[in-house]
């Protein structure tokens, strides 16, 4: 479903949003959606740059690493190595 959106302008800002859209061949309507679809993106980038901010703390930390089979058995092989099976762990 579409909305409609009634903005106001005066004649010389309205003037200003003709040439913008005329310069890329567009109309006013298209080139507004663009413009707020632009501003709605840079309004967002607190968000994008908390998430890559906690990425890089993560990647900050060291922790096993290799094929997930190998890591698996060494947990398993630990398990048995501090007590009789079903004892430790979860």
């Amino acid at each position: 479903m579409t909305k409609r959106l009634q903005v106001l302008f005066d004649d010389a800002e309205y003037a200003a949003l003709q040439a913008a859209a005329a310069s890329r061949g567009m109309t006013v309507a298209e080139w507004v959606r663009q413009a707020l679809t632009a501003a709605r993106r840079a309004a967002s980038t607190a968000d994008v740059d908390r998430k890559l901010a906690a990425i890089r703390a993560a990647v900050r930390h060291t922790a096993p690493t290799g094929a997930i089979e190998r890591l698996i058995g060494e947990t398993e092989r630990g398990y048995v190595a501090d007590g009789a099976p079903g004892s430790g762990g979860y």
